[in-house]
């Protein structure tokens, strides 16, 4: 598994997968980057967190597991196909600029066949969130580093993330914003 930036869940339903493969005797590799536990990370908003091997920008994940089974390991499931194992990948597909990270994107070129796992994430307006939204105090911003690591909910002045339907997020209209214009306005809290 490998994830980056993930929201709505994703990281929990990660850890599931990875949890139900292992209770079957199952072992596997997890991949991931700029998780919020820290580095050789993988963690859940829910306070789940196991150990994971942190993928750099440009690490060859095929060869670190072919390296990995040639000194006799195991792996059942990973993020690489040409050794006929499971593929599994979590977070997000777009950044805050609905521009595809240069890892999603490889792997949409490579896949056989995508399938979108249905978490259901709300925008503040009750919608179906498909966006996410940097924030800084509250509001939302389009430029800036395509990775910054930040979390929901932070005090003013950090930097924050928030999902939107694709409506609010062409407005730009977080649920800060969207209290500021109408304070009667109680988005839902689906974070």
């Amino acid at each position: 598994m490998i994830r980056h930036g993930g929201w709505s869940r994703k990281s929990t339903l990660a850890l599931q997968i990875a949890h139900n493969r292992d209770a079957r005797g199952l072992q596997g590799v997890i991949f991931t980057r700029d998780d919020r536990a820290g580095e050789g990370k993988l963690s859940s908003r829910l306070g789940l967190v196991t150990e994971a091997v942190e993928a750099p920008e440009g690490m060859d994940l095929y060869g670190y597991v072919v390296a990995q089974l040639s000194a006799g390991g195991k792996a059942d499931y990973v993020i690489v196909d040409d050794l006929g194992l499971d593929v599994f990948a979590f977070g997000i597909t777009t950044d805050f600029r609905t521009k595809l990270f240069p890892g999603s994107q490889r792997l949409i070129e490579l896949a056989d066949r995508l399938e979108q796992l249905q978490v259901e994430a709300l925008c503040w307006c009750g919608a179906r969130a498909t966006h996410n939204a940097r924030t800084v105090e509250g509001e939302m911003v389009v430029e800036g580093a395509q990775v910054v690591v930040g979390d929901v909910n932070r005090p003013a002045g950090e930097i924050g993330y928030e999902v939107l339907c694709r409506r609010h997020h062409r407005r730009r209209m977080t649920s800060a914003a969207a209290r500021a214009l109408s304070p009667d306005v109680l988005p839902v809290n689906h974070a």
